[in-house]
C-alpha cells in the first residue's frame, strides 16, 4: 500500500470516518464528500507527502494526487474502511453543512461538472482504449496494406466498438451509481437501447403508440435522461411496495415503467438535443472559431482548477456523436495541457536545485502527456508570473487550431501526446493529424520561450533588488 500513511493522515485531518458520506476519484483528483466542514483541516492535509494541492467544494474536499490516484483511492479506501454501499446510511445521519457560498449561476454551474464528472470520469479509459484502436486501425488499413475484412481489422474494430457503441451502458450504470440507486438497473437500461431489437429498429410500438427509430449506439442524453427518470420512480416504488415483494417486483414495475417513457418520449429528446449541440458547436466555430478557440484554451486550466471542465464534456460527446468529431473540447484541452508542458518544461530547465528540478520534469512529462494536476499545482501555481506563458502558448496554438479547423474524432479526457491519434482521419488521411503536430510545435514552443523570458526578467529584477538592498546592520 504506497499510499496508507498519507490515506492515514488525509482520514485522520478529514475528521474521520464518521465525516464521510462519499468517496470517488475522477484523473488525479481523490473526492471526499463530507458532513461537517469544521473537522476538516485543509491546512494540514495540503502538507502531507503525495498531496500535490487541494480544491475545496461546498460538501467536499478534492485531494489532487496525481495519475496514481486510483491507487491512491484503492489505499484510502481500504485504511478507511469506508463502505461505499453505506454511503446512504452516513448522508443521512447528519445533513452537511453548506458554506456561505452563493447559489448564483457558477454554483450550479460547479455543481453540474461534479456530477458529469462522476458519471463520466469511470468510463475514460474505455473511451481512450477504444479511440486509439481506432486510429491505430485506421493507420494499418490506409498505409500498412491491412485488409480491412482481416481478422486483425475486425478485432480492432470490435475493441473501439465496445468501449463507443456501448457508451449507454456504461453511462447507465455510472450515472445510475451516482444517484445512488442499484447500478446494475441503469446498464440494463443501457443494454436495453444498444440491443439490436431496439437501436435503429423500424415498426415498434407500445400498445400501439409509435416508437420513433433511432440509433442509440453511442448515445449519452437517452440512457441518463432515462435513469434520473428510473431514479423517481425507484424512489416512489421504494416507499409503496411491501417489503416481502419489494426484491422481485420493484424491478419489475421501474423497467415497465422507465421503458416506454425513455423509447416514446426521451430517446427522441435526447438524440434532438444532442443535434442542436453540434450544430451549435459548429455555429460557433464557422463564425468566431478563430478568436473562441485561443480564449477557451487560455481559460481552460482554471476550468480545470474549478471543475468547470467537467461540465462542457457532454457538448463534446454531442458533437461527435451528431457530427463525427469535436473542434472544440479535446482541442482546447490538448491545447491548454501542451502549454502547460511546456511551462512546466522552461521552469524546470531554470531551477539549481537538483531534487525539484527532476521532480518538474517529471510534471511537465506528465502534463505532455495529458495530466496536468501536478505540474499546474506542484510547479506553477506558486510561480503565477509563469502562467503568461501558459496564457501566450495557448492563444498562438489556439489561432492556429480554429483558423485552419482541427478536430478530434474521438471524444476522450485528458488529452496529450498520448492521445495524440484521436486526431487521425476515420479515412486515415494525415491532414488533420499534421495539423495537430503543428499545433504542438506552436503551444510547447511559444509557452516554453515565453516563460523562459519571464523568469529570466524575474530572477534578475530579484538579483537587482536583492543588490540594492541596505544590509540591517548599516542602519
Amino acid at each position: 500500500m504506497k499510499f496508507k500513511k498519507m490515506s492515514e493522515q488525509i482520514l485522520n485531518n478529514m475528521g474521520g470516518v464518521s465525516n464521510i458520506t462519499h468517496v470517488e476519484h475522477c484523473a488525479t483528483r481523490l473526492r471526499i464528500h463530507y458532513k461537517s466542514k469544521q473537522e476538516v483541516h485543509e491546512e494540514e492535509i495540503k502538507k502531507i507527502e503525495n498531496v500535490v494541492g487541494i480544491v475545496s467544494k461546498t460538501g467536499q474536499l478534492q485531494v489532487i494526487i496525481g495519475p496514481s490516484v486510483h491507487e491512491a483511492y484503492k489505499d484510502f479506501m481500504e485504511v478507511s474502511q469506508f463502505d461505499a454501499k453505506d454511503s446512504d446510511k452516513h448522508s443521512e445521519e447528519k445533513p452537511i453543512e453548506e458554506t456561505d457560498e452563493k447559489k448564483n449561476f457558477l454554483y450550479y454551474v460547479n455543481k453540474f461538472g461534479n456530477f458529469s464528472a462522476a458519471i463520466f470520469m469511470p468510463v475514460v479509459p474505455a473511451l481512450i482504449v477504444g479511440g486509439l484502436i481506432l486510429a491505430i486501425k485506421n493507420l494499418l488499413v490506409n498505409y500498412f496494406n491491412v485488409p480491412m475484412e482481416s481478422g486483425t481489422a475486425l478485432l480492432m474494430t470490435a475493441i473501439f466498438s465496445a468501449g463507443f457503441s456501448f457508451l449507454p451502458v456504461y453511462l447507465g450504470y455510472t450515472t445510475a451509481k451516482r444517484l445512488k440507486i442499484e447500478p446494475v438497473m441503469g446498464a440494463f437500461l443501457g443494454c436495453l437501447l444498444v440491443s439490436q431489437n431496439i437501436s435503429g429498429a423500424t415498426k415498434l410500438d407500445f400498445i400501439g403508440i409509435s416508437i420513433p427509430n433511432i440509433d442509440y449506439n453511442g448515445s449519452i442524453l437517452p440512457v441518463i435522461m432515462g435513469v434520473f427518470v428510473m431514479y423517481y420512480i425507484d424512489r416512489l416504488l421504494e416507499k409503496v411496495i411491501p417489503e416481502a415483494i419489494k426484491y422481485f417486483l420493484k424491478p419489475l414495475l421501474t423497467m415497465v415503467l422507465v421503458v416506454p417513457i425513455v423509447l416514446i418520449i426521451l430517446g427522441p429528446l435526447g438524440t434532438n438535443l444532442s443535434v442542436y449541440a453540434g450544430n451549435a458547436v459548429m455555429f460557433l466555430m464557422d463564425t468566431v472559431g478563430g478568436i473562441a478557440l485561443p480564449f477557451l484554451s487560455a481559460l481552460y486550466p482554471y476550468m480545470v482548477m474549478l471543475g468547470f471542465d467537467k461540465a462542457l464534456s457532454p457538448i463534446g460527446f454531442a458533437a461527435v456523436e451528431s457530427l463525427g468529431y469535436d473542434p472544440v473540447y479535446v482541442v482546447m484541452g490538448f491545447i491548454s495541457n501542451l502549454c502547460i508542458g511546456g511551462t512546466a518544461l522552461a521552469v524546470a530547465t531554470s531551477m539549481k536545485d537538483k531534487g525539484k528540478k527532476g521532480m518538474t520534469y517529471s510534471f511537465a512529462f506528465t502534463a505532455l502527456c495529458g495530466v496536468t494536476e501536478p505540474a499546474f499545482y506542484g510547479a506553477l501555481i506558486s510561480r503565477p508570473k509563469v502562467l503568461i506563458g501558459t496564457a501566450a502558448g495557448a492563444v498562438s496554438a489556439g489561432l492556429v487550431a480554429g483558423v485552419f479547423g482541427l478536430k478530434s474524432y474521438v471524444m476522450g479526457f485528458c488529452p496529450g501526446l498520448l492521445t495524440a491519434l484521436f486526431f487521425v482521419e476515420p479515412d486515415g488521411k494525415m491532414g488533420n493529424m499534421i495539423l495537430a503536430a503543428i499545433v504542438v510545435l506552436v503551444a510547447v514552443t511559444v509557452s516554453f520561450v515565453v516563460t523562459k523570458i519571464i523568469v529570466a526578467k524575474t530572477e534578475s529584477s530579484e538579483t537587482i533588488e536583492t543588490k540594492e538592498k541596505v544590509p540591517m546592520e548599516n542602519i
